[in-house]
């Protein structure tokens, strides 16, 4: 087969001459696999050189031609990389130099060079669920003759550890400048070390991932380092605030003792529903469990209250511990109730279910960690989760009522001070 040729015609910038560019189609299309992609790169490696001589020729003056008052002379050319489809691919960089000796930058090849291309390929293959082993294979294939780099397992590794890393210093030093109403906190573990994570809401009902802190379990200790680094970023400590928890009494306590009574809680009705059926027979799980749908869906605190207890009080002789589970921490459950909201809204905050949802996108972009070195490791990847699940939030449902609830909990907290002073 005769070789096939093509020429290609390109004004240069800032340079009169035209630069002729034949490429090699025909050793591209003999693998059928990549021959699209192969004449692909040769054709820009071949515009891509040809911009960068168009500049050295622009920064030297034409070649051949003799100028004594020429700032810069050429230097010939050396390999070099630059991004392309998530890799690194080898090219012949043309080289300019001062007449001190400097070497000059090719604009051309600055902006080809740039990392951000391959940065931004390697976050978004571990978004996939792409191994690092696996990597290389995601890719399009190259032709024999091209060379790359930064595609192997270490490589990326390397790359994914850097950028993660830079990725949560940034994220767990921005300030939170904008009012939440609503704060959720949970944990999520892997192995023996738990995350804590809490996800705010604002006044428009959006969701804003504010703060993640790592130890070995939910001890007060870890949840007040995490709620110390959320009012030193930013957040109004004594907004009236309504804190959703599962009912750990490690978290009712950190949050009782940093906030105060600007800081109502609404424990999780759906964890509660559980803790107690799990003290039960399996035959009264329905019955028991309708009553607590029933007084949980009742407008009025008061009678909701009345309800339970007399479940409760029903229980409590033959089955004490779920009488015992139900009774703890009881009138948290209806906080919601008493501040007057219902529909969309109190379905939506009485229970950690956003929370939980958050947990569940966490678990499964790291579901290929195989094994968990350190505590670093763990906060890096958990933030970067928690990056990429950031770019798919909503407004949660309800959120039309969401500034009813804002003044509620402002009449609540000025309604406790008031009371606080009398008896004071």
């Amino acid at each position: 087969m005769k070789s096939l040729t093509k020429s290609i015609r390109s004004k240069p910038v800032s340079c009169d001459a035209q630069v002729q560019l034949s490429l090699p189609v025909a050793s591209a299309l003999r693998d059928v696999r990549s021959a699209f992609f192969g004449l692909c790169i040769n054709a820009g490696k071949a515009v891509l050189g040809a911009m960068m001589e168009a500049e050295r020729t622009a920064l030297c003056g034409p070649k051949g031609v003799p100028d004594a008052g020429r700032a810069a002379y050429r230097g010939g050319h050396t390999r070099s990389w630059v991004t392309l489809g998530g890799r690194r691919i080898a090219i012949a960089r043309p080289r300019a130099r001062a007449t001190e000796a400097a070497e000059l930058a090719l604009p051309t090849f600055t902006w080809a060079a740039r990392a951000d291309p391959l940065n931004a390929a390697t976050m978004a293959a571990m978004a996939a669920q792409v191994s690092t082993r696996r990597y290389r294979t995601t890719l399009d294939p190259l032709p024999e003759s091209e060379v790359q780099c930064a595609v192997s397992k270490s490589a990326v590794s390397r790359r994914f550890v850097a950028l993660s890393a830079e990725r949560l210093r940034v994220w767990l030093s921005r300030r939170i400048e904008v009012a939440l109403p609503v704060v959720m906190i949970d944990g999520i573990h892997f192995m023996e070390r738990v995350v804590l994570v809490a996800l705010g809401f604002d006044a428009q009902g959006k969701k804003h991932v504010l703060g993640i802190c790592e130890g070995s379990t939910e001890k007060t200790q870890v949840v007040r380092a995490l709620l110390s680094d959320l009012i030193d970023r930013g957040l109004d400590a004594d907004a009236p605030r309504l804190w959703v928890i599962d009912g750990g009494k490690a978290l009712r306590r950190a949050i009782t003792g940093t906030f105060g009574a600007s800081a109502l809680v609404q424990r999780c009705q759906e964890h509660k529903r559980r803790n107690v059926l799990d003290h039960l027979p399996d035959e009264l799980h329905a019955s028991v469990g309708r009553a607590l749908r029933d007084a949980w869906e009742t407008k009025d605190p008061v009678l909701a209250q009345r309800q339970l207890e007399r479940l409760a009080g029903s229980l409590a002789k033959n089955h004490p511990g779920a009488a015992a589970s139900l009774r703890e921490g009881l009138p948290e459950t209806l906080t919601l109730i008493h501040l007057g909201i219902d529909e969309a809204l109190y379905r939506t905050f009485r229970t950690t279910n956003p929370i939980e949802n958050l947990n569940g996108l966490i678990a499964h972009y790291t579901r290929n960690v195989k094994r968990w070195r350190n505590g670093q490791m763990v906060m890096r990847w958990v933030g970067t989760a928690l990056h990429e699940a950031g770019r798919g939030f909503r407004a949660v449902r309800g959120y039309r009522d969401m500034m009813q609830l804002v003044s509620a909990l402002a009449q609540r907290v000025r309604s406790s001070f008031d009371v606080q002073s009398k008896v004071a």
